[in-house]
């Protein structure tokens, strides 16, 4: 289903009259077997879609949380290729939860623009976030991913003018990704009411959806969010969870699901209030 699989679900969350929640984790962290366990729990726990970082050593976008995430993800053996092996297992076991990968060129790269669109859509990925790919540089993987009808979902800031979305807009597929803040993920937390115009700017340039993230912790903050935006990500204060688990020994899982649920629940109510 790829992209449709995107549209279905943004369409089916809109009839709700509701933003989707999207939770983030990092593939592989803290190991194979504990993020596997996550996120087969994650839709149960309200995930609308999901964020699925590939782990990389050197990200320029992710705040500390998120690079100790992969350290330990990448410490543990992830690779890309049983990143896309961990994608395949939840598609078997979910087929309409929509999966997005979130990283860096690197990885993709080497593994081959066309080799790797073709393995993400045979894994049952539907989409894919480029952090440090800009669309004056995009065409290559633009092509590889519409080749496989897999979504690529480019990002907005705050920064980001009225020419420049029309620039981001191009091959912009499945939804658009506003970065709230200026800076890395986990640093500092969104305002929505001093985003609001610039969401619904974006969502009128682009034609698609958007979705907010890079500082909302809170079920609070993300209530908030919910009431402008199209969707709500929420990446640090679960990779987060799962740092302060290990820290104590114990399982991450029932503390990341707890996070989960009831940042999903203040982002289902948020515009009703039930």
């Amino acid at each position: 289903m790829s992209l449709a699989r995107i549209e279905a679900r943004f369409a089916a969350v809109a009839r709700q009259g509701r933003a989707a929640f999207v939770p983030y984790i990092v593939a592989g962290d803290p190991d194979a077997a504990t993020s596997w366990n996550i996120l087969r729990q994650l839709p149960a726990a309200g995930a609308d879609l999901i964020e699925l970082g590939l782990p990389f050593s050197d990200p320029m976008a992710d705040g500390p949380a998120i690079q100790r995430g992969a350290s330990r993800a990448l410490a543990a053996g992830a690779d890309t290729r049983s990143v896309l092996a961990l994608a395949a297992r939840f598609r078997e076991t979910d087929a309409e939860t929509p999966l997005i990968l979130m990283g860096y060129y690197n990885p993709v790269l080497a593994f081959g623009l066309e080799a790797f669109a073709a393995a993400a859509a045979e894994a049952g990925v539907d989409g894919l976030i480029m952090v440090d790919v800009p669309p004056e540089e995009s065409a290559p993987l633009a092509d590889a991913l519409e080749a496989h009808d897999l979504a690529l979902v480019r990002l907005a800031t705050p920064t980001t003018d009225a020419a420049r979305l029309e620039i981001v807009g191009r091959r912009a597929r499945g939804f658009l990704y506003f970065v709230s803040v200026t800076g890395v993920t986990g640093v500092k937390e969104a305002d929505a009411a001093a985003i609001a115009a610039q969401v619904r700017q974006a969502r009128t340039a682009t034609g698609l959806p958007v979705a907010v993230g890079f500082g909302v912790r809170t079920p609070e903050r993300a209530a908030e969010v919910a009431a402008i935006a199209d969707a709500v990500v929420v990446g640090t204060a679960l990779v987060e969870e799962i740092a302060a688990s290990l820290a104590l020994s114990r399982d991450p899982a029932p503390k990341v699901l707890a996070a989960v649920a009831a940042m999903a629940q203040a982002v289902r109510t948020a515009r009703t209030g039930v």
